[in-house]
């Protein structure tokens, strides 16, 4: 990048600007913090506020060198070995230090020691790491993820697991044993004793879980107006990991509208914010959360202009939002990460953020930000003045203002009874009695599931196919939904927590039909 467009940046976490080479160590310090993060450059001759190009004196540029280079030097360990550059900017010039991304963390200060001379970037600023950030970079340097970690507190066969095991043989048709357990690492031996991981605990049922996570939830807020204050709903997510990102998906699903528009006899929906792209983000904050940092829960945020979700930990160093299309994929929680891909939550590796690029393009009323505020992550998707307007045009016009290809196969589909194969299609050849009929259908369904929130596009299709049908199966209402067998297991689970539907019959033979007061 040109330096004429870098100047125009902000400082930040890969950015820093100084006048003069800083006094004492506070070079040190940001070495030392960019190298146990994602590596920056300092540019000295440009002052920051205001910004404007300073430079430094053609004969001081070799000194400055040297003194830069050594003071690094003999100041950090394990060693760090910055890259200077001359710039020239208007006949000006610019010594630009390049530090990398270290290898051997934690960096710090040899006379503080590793305790108190570690720092990291946060924001523009170096901040102290604490012995929670210390114990993560070097688990780091040991390519050793904290959710793989033993739990010694328990042996493994004595964790509550019924609802993972559960879920795990409806998404997979497999049986949680012990080998399999240990296959996925969920379990680790010590001395002929198998004890529980990190991610063994959190994604149990177990009261351990609440003992050594209590912060292992999502906190959901519904604001009235547009900054925090008065609450109109609010819910804490506590139960097993595995299950928390669709329970705070539907919590969101509940506070945002839907606008529709009819194409003949057929309703179109459209939701006032990016849905599939609220979901991948909320799936994100689950997976890849920093689960080592004590006192910090996801948040979810909605506001009359916007939905805020923050996560506990920094944006992994390898992955940049600010390209989203270009396939990123990178795992903080090794041993979570492909427990959620075996049980369908993760749908493909490095295609989560393709999702949702690709589907705010069909949102150009939203804008999506995101920010770092201490050691969160948060993402924002913010209504512009344009979302004044009726929703319903929004739905008519999407398609045109839609640029670049679509990934149907994995995004949440719009159920449009069309699409649907005949033997599944409730009043498939409707007259506009029959439509009159499925109308007051939906508005029944709405009442009977009251307690249970607004029914979603794919729990009303699940709910008509039954009421024609009498039972369905996992796979058919996979096949109905669009949706991969996970997210599809989740759906069902709901309406029948929700005393909605029943359960019968077991493993590859289970299906649903609906309760008894359903039909009444």
């Amino acid at each position: 990048m040109r330096l004429e467009n870098i100047i125009q940046q902000a400082e930040g976490r890969k950015l820093e600007f100084k006048r003069e080479v800083p006094k004492g160590l506070d070079i040190c310090k940001t070495a030392i913090a960019f190298a146990n993060d994602a590596g920056g450059t300092i540019f000295i001759g440009i002052n920051d506020k205001p910004r404007e190009v300073t430079g430094i004196d053609a004969e001081h540029l070799i000194p400055l060198e040297e003194q830069i280079s050594n003071k690094i030097h003999d100041n950090c360990s394990p060693i760090i070995l910055p890259e200077i550059v001359f710039l020239k900017h208007q006949n000006k010039h610019v010594l630009a230090v390049k530090i990398y991304k270290g290898s051997n963390p934690p960096y710090h200060l040899k006379g503080k020691g590793k305790d108190k001379g570690t720092y990291i970037r946060v924001g523009s600023s170096n901040r102290l790491a604490n012995q929670d950030i210390i114990e993560e970079l070097e688990r780091l340097k040991s390519n050793i993820s904290f959710d793989g970690l033993p739990v010694f507190l328990k042996e493994a066969k004595e964790v509550d697991i019924h609802s993972l095991k559960e879920q795990f043989e409806q998404t997979t048709g497999e049986t949680l044993d012990e080998v399999t357990l240990a296959k996925l690492s969920l379990t680790n031996t010590e001395q002929g004793v198998k004890f529980p991981t990190h991610a063994l605990v959190l994604l149990s049922d177990d009261p351990l879980k609440s003992q050594l996570f209590p912060y292992a939830k999502i906190e959901c807020a519904k604001f009235k107006g547009t900054t925090p204050g008065n609450f109109i709903d609010q819910k804490s997510i506590q139960g097993p990991l595995s299950l928390q990102a669709e329970q705070a998906y539907q919590f969101v699903l509940r506070h945002i509208s839907q606008a529709a528009e009819y194409q003949g006899v057929y309703r179109k929906d459209r939701w006032e914010y990016p849905v599939i792209a609220i979901r991948e983000a909320i799936r994100n904050a689950v997976i890849h959360r920093d689960y080592s940092l004590r006192g910090q829960d996801i948040k979810i945020a909605i506001f009359d202009d916007k939905i805020e979700i923050s996560s506990p930990g920094k944006l992994l160093p390898t992955v940049d939002f600010n390209d989203m299309e270009a396939g990123q994929s990178d795992i903080r929680n090794k041993v979570l990460a492909p427990v959620f891909k075996k049980l369908g939550i993760i749908e493909q590796w490095g295609n989560g953020l393709q999702l949702i690029a690709n589907e705010l393009k069909d949102y150009p009323e939203i804008e999506l930000t995101w920010s770092e505020p201490g050691l969160n992550f948060r993402l924002s998707f913010i209504k512009s003045h344009q979302d004044k307007t009726n929703l319903s045009t929004y739905a008519s016009s999407a398609s045109e203002k839609t640029k670049g290809p679509r990934d149907n196969s994995v995004r949440e589909p719009v159920v449009r009874y069309g699409d649907i194969p005949t033997t599944t299609i409730p009043f498939r050849n409707s007259t506009s009695n029959d439509y009159e009929r499925l109308e007051e259908t939906y508005e029944r369904l709405r009442t009977i599931a009251n307690d249970y929130g607004p029914l979603s596009r794919e729990k009303r299709a699940i709910l008509l196919y039954l009421l024609e049908h009498g039972k369905i199966s996992r796979r058919e209402a996979t096949r109905l939904t669009g949706y991969k067998d996970t997210k599809t297991y989740e759906t069902l689970t709901k309406l029948v927590e929700a005393k909605i539907l029943k359960r019968e019959g077991k493993g590859r033979s289970t299906y649903y039909t609906l309760a008894e007061q359903f039909l009444e």
